[in-house]
């Protein structure tokens, strides 16, 4: 390369000086001290990081400063929500490619002002059509599973064509005039934030091992560790392939990805590597507008996308937790936090069965949302000791992501998640793109019989979730939780405090959040029965104490409670929230 890909472009000066501040967790283990909480606030919960942002004509909240910043440009130049979050998703495959990118997939659930609904779409990619079954088998890991990494992990990535998508039924704006802010930022370089510069040193870490069976990373390491080391935060990070890469998508339209000079790209890399992804497979890509599933919870709406993605879990999470009565039992209480634990559990061996590509396998969705399962189930949960196993129900026979949301004065809400899966993906970048496939194909399952099993020409199981809620038949919230497993987990722990106690929309993502872990995967692995519950620092001593004598494994485990962003619209305006965890900005205007 001719031009160094990171540097400080501050003076030298200021440069010296700015060596003074700890810039990672290892080089202040202050940071660390767990007798220090947050300061005093003199209004709402004194727990919460800050308030939300109020505007009368639009909101945004994603997990970068300049995404945001991006979407409200958007916004005030005339676009319409849907504008401001391919605008904000395009700065955030530069800002934050730890979490997403034009290598992953996309999800999406918007309220349209017109239709007066709630629309899904889902923009996941499948398998390759030329790696088979069998050849899965053959390299799968020591544990019967598919490699976290490398070309067997890598899917058709679906996140172009959903912008695609989206603008051709709701864009206002110019296609081309949504990549500007990318393209600047990539070429001109941005200061690397915190969440950022670690996980790309993690990732450098886990993709240069060579247990990890990743075919090529020397793109990775050139692009991101040229001088033998990642960047560190604060320092400036360009990425002038990528910026290239947005300026084919931005003139040829979202098909330019999947059948021009691009796919072909790609197809060259595969071939060189060994891989199996093809021009076919790209062309072949269309995503597909669905039907959002619902349910009610204590007089909200609450809306999730079917499979194959895992929306369905936080509905059912929700339905369980209605049958008992949270309020009373407390804010972070060992009863409430049990029970809700209980019906994670519960949702998720139906996850882990149940779940899988509906062009494949016919899911009993409305079975598993109902009312009379939700009760069937709930008659398991017992408030003086833990289910022992928790197990699917019996179907009738018929049988590291970035999370963000947009407004505009339409009254159009858009609720968009977007993924490359574990890390920053699978550790291969195609020659000269700048971008990172995802590794979703690792969600699949390798046993006979499994509806998730492997195939080609498939989509696999999908974590990620937009969530949105109506009251009355009127939108009211677009909100999602990163991370995983996490997602459907604190979907369900933002909803309760936001019905159940009555908490502001910041404070319902401050709040102190539990993780559960453990139990059966949709990939066929079965993990321990019972698992490890952990619980952030800020739960009450005497609640996890309470929590120990029930039995539950606990443990504190910084990093897996996910990220939070959430826009809430009330009768001429919107406040927007953003997490404390990450390293995103919500603002409204």
């Amino acid at each position: 390369m001719r031009r160094r890909t990171f540097l400080a472009a501050a003076p030298a000066a200021a440069a010296l000086a700015g060596r003074a501040f700890a810039t990672s967790r290892q080089e202040n283990p202050v940071r660390d001290r767990p007798d220090v909480h947050g300061g005093d606030r003199i209004d709402g919960a004194m727990w919460a990081s800050r308030s939300p942002a109020w505007g009368l004509h639009g909101a945004a909240a994603t997990a970068h400063p300049l995404a945001t910043l991006a979407a409200i440009e958007t916004l005030k130049a005339g676009g319409s929500a849907v504008d401001a979050a391919i605008c904000a998703n395009a700065v955030l495959g530069f800002g934050e490619p730890i979490s997403c990118g034009i290598g992953g997939d996309c999800f999406v659930l918007l309220w349209d002002p017109k239709a007066k609904k709630v629309m899904g779409l889902n923009g996941s990619g499948r398998s390759p059509k030329g790696l088979t079954l069998a050849e899965q088998r053959k390299r799968a890991n020591d544990r019967g599973l598919i490699n976290s990494y490398g070309a067997v992990s890598v899917s058709v990535p679906g996140a172009v064509d959903a912008w695609w998508t989206l603008h051709q039924r709701y864009g206002k704006m110019p296609w081309k005039d949504l990549f500007a802010p990318a393209i600047r930022h990539a070429e001109e370089g941005a200061p690397i934030v915190q969440n950022v510069a670690y996980s790309v040193g993690s990732s450098e870490r886990i993709y240069t091992k060579p247990e990890n069976k990743i075919e090529e990373v020397e793109n990775f390491k050139r692009l991101w560790a040229p001088g033998g080391r990642t960047p560190r935060e604060g320092e400036v990070f360009r990425n002038p392939q990528l910026a290239q890469t947005y300026r084919l998508i931005a003139e040829g339209g979202g098909r330019a990805f999947y059948e021009g000079e691009i796919a072909e790209k790609i197809e060259a890399y595969f071939k060189r590597i060994g891989g199996w992804m093809t021009k076919a497979d790209l062309a072949a890509h269309h995503s597909e507008w669905v039907e959002p599933v619902t349910v009610r919870y204590r007089g909200v709406d609450v809306w999730g996308l079917p499979p194959n993605s895992q929306g369905v879990v936080t509905l059912q999470i929700l339905k369980m937790m209605e049958q008992f009565d949270i309020k009373t039992m407390g804010f972070q209480s060992a009863q409430a936090i049990h029970h809700e634990v209980e019906a994670k559990r519960l949702a998720f061996e139906d996850r882990a069965r149940y779940y899988a590509d509906p062009s494949f396998y016919k899911q009993p969705t409305e079975w598993l949302i109902s009312a009379e399962y939700a009760k069937q189930r709930a008659k398991l949960i017992r408030p003086d000791r833990i289910l022992n196993p928790a197990y699917a129900g019996h179907a009738p026979g018929h049988g590291d992501t970035t999370y963000f949301c947009v407004a505009d004065a339409s009254g159009m809400m858009v609720s968009q998640i977007q993924s490359n899966y574990r890390g920053m993906g699978s550790g291969l970048m195609p020659d000269g793109l700048g971008f990172m496939f995802q590794n979703r194909g690792e969600m699949f399952a390798l046993k006979d019989g499994h509806p998730n099993l492997y195939a080609p020409g498939k989509r696999p199981f999908q974590t990620i979730i937009p969530g949105f809620a109506t009251q009355g038949g009127e939108p009211m919230l677009a909100f999602g939780v990163m991370g995983g497993d996490m997602q459907p987990q604190g979907q369900a722990q933002v909803i309760s405090n936001l019905v159940d106690f009555d908490l502001g929309l910041q404070e319902a993502g401050d709040s102190p959040r539990w993780h559960h872990d453990g139990g059966n995967e949709p990939t066929g692995e079965a993990l321990d029965p019972l698992g490890v519950l952990n619980l952030e620092t800020g739960v009450p001593e005497a609640t996890k104490k309470a929590l120990a004598g029930l039995g539950w494994k606990l443990a504190p485990n910084p990093g897996v409670y996910g990220g939070y962003e959430a826009i809430q619209r009330h009768p001429g305006r919107y406040a927007a929230a953003t997490e404390m965890r990450k390293d995103g900005t919500a603002l409204a205007y």
